[in-house]
């Protein structure tokens, strides 16, 4: 009876679309979800409607997901507005989820979308700001830069442009990263550049464009040891899917074979720890978790979608869901491992590094690629014999680590 199923999943090319609105790219995946899933509007039950910046950018707060989804003929039914941080679709798939478990639906919509990019440059890198703790803005910044304490900044690898505060977060976590496993910057390039070479193969990707190694090092410098290549872009863009119980899946009539079970979903927030104590780290303790959920391993995924920010949040995440051992992930990626083909692909979208990161979509961004491989529907980046995926997206700063982590395993 506890048994949930995605019967449709849509999203939206990811890219800088000042031409788009809200309520366009909300009209643009749910019509591509409903015609997915073989669904009507009558039919959804409930929405949960993810959204971060929009009362920032424009002013809309409070009643985002009604005016958006009003707009494109969804009404009557119970729209619930969830906003948390970079996991913000994850969330809404979440709690989807567990709205079908708790028997108050058998149809249920999980729609993430943003709009970040603007010509106000300042607006648009400010939106970053309050994911964190705002009252201790000094002490963060003091905190995770004093993580990369002891390696040496070359001259001239700090950008004078504008860029996320989330870019010195991770180029904290980086530098303490390659002090306690020696975690070579060549390394954090090879994942930016097997990110950038998967991407050529994703039509829905911000950038299609492939990077060499060599490349990814001689690119723009944004803050050590990260380049322009290894670091997410600014996206607008929405992604969904539609939720069912077995009942609703009767009544959709959904083709079993495109249908996916949702094996486990797991929310959990950070703790306080060492920056050293990799055994506590959120994204750890949420792979527990659904690990013991879907009862299954880490030896028994196929494929991962993980939150790269930055190539090194990819390294710390294979790393926290132990699909390699602490301080492997690097050399793993250098020798080919984690590319399509390899042992266990990472990330075959292209990543938020290449595939965009339109923060209040991401998260569905990533189980719309877990469902169209287990559907064996990628294409050129299609994981051979892909049997079940994880996908792993964190948001926001508190203490040394995301605020909360999403694991999603499928299958």
């Amino acid at each position: 009876m506890n048994d949930v199923f995605i019967a449709g999943v849509s999203m939206t090319p990811f890219g800088k679309h000042l031409d788009k609105s809200v309520k366009a790219m909300t009209e643009e995946a749910l019509t591509a979800v409903l015609k997915d899933a073989g669904c009507t509007l009558r039919e959804i039950e409930a929405a949960f409607f993810g959204n971060c910046v929009q009362g920032h950018m424009e002013g809309q707060d409070m009643v985002r997901g009604e005016v958006a989804l009003r707009a494109c003929g969804l009404e009557r039914v119970p729209v619930i507005n969830v906003e948390n941080a970079c996991a913000t679709a994850s969330t809404a798939f979440h709690l989807a989820v567990n709205y079908i478990k708790a028997g108050a639906a058998d149809i249920v919509l999980a729609i993430g979308v943003e709009k970040m990019f603007s010509t106000d440059r300042t607006r648009m890198f400010s939106a970053f700001d309050g994911a964190w703790d705002v009252h201790a803005v000094a002490h963060n910044r003091d905190t995770l830069i004093s993580m990369g304490d002891g390696v040496e900044v070359p001259p001239g690898t700090t950008s004078d442009r504008p860029y996320s505060v989330f870019m010195d977060v991770y180029a904290g976590f980086s530098r303490l990263h390659m002090k306690t496993f020696g975690t070579t910057q060549r390394q954090i390039a090879a994942i930016a550049a097997k990110n950038h070479q998967h991407s050529t193969q994703n039509p829905l990707s911000q950038y299609q464009r492939p990077f060499t190694v060599d490349e990814v090092l001689a690119a723009q410098p944004i803050v050590y040891p990260l380049t322009l290549p290894m670091c997410s872009p600014v996206s607008d863009g929405a992604a969904a899917a539609i939720v069912c119980s077995a009942a609703g899946l009767k009544r959709l009539n959904a083709a079993h074979q495109r249908t996916k079970r949702v094996l486990a979903t797991v929310l959990q927030t950070g703790s306080q720890r060492a920056p050293d104590d990799y055994t506590h780290h959120a994204t750890r303790q949420a792979a527990v978790r659904a690990y013991a959920q879907a009862g299954l391993g880490p030896k028994d995924m196929s494929f991962a979608e993980v939150h790269d920010a930055t190539a090194m949040g990819e390294i710390i995440e294979v790393e926290a869901l132990q699909l390699c051992p602490l301080g492997e992930c690097g050399p793993a990626a250098e020798r080919g491992e984690l590319s399509i083909g390899g042992r266990l692909p990472v990330n075959p979208s292209g990543g938020l590094e290449s595939k965009g990161h339109p923060i209040g979509a991401t998260g569905l961004g990533q189980i719309y690629e877990l469902v169209t491989q287990l559907r064996g529907e990628a294409g050129g980046r299609q994981v051979a014999n892909a049997r079940i995926g994880v996908a792993q997206n964190g948001g926001g700063i508190v203490g040394v680590e995301e605020a909360v982590v999403a694991v999603t395993i499928l299958g």
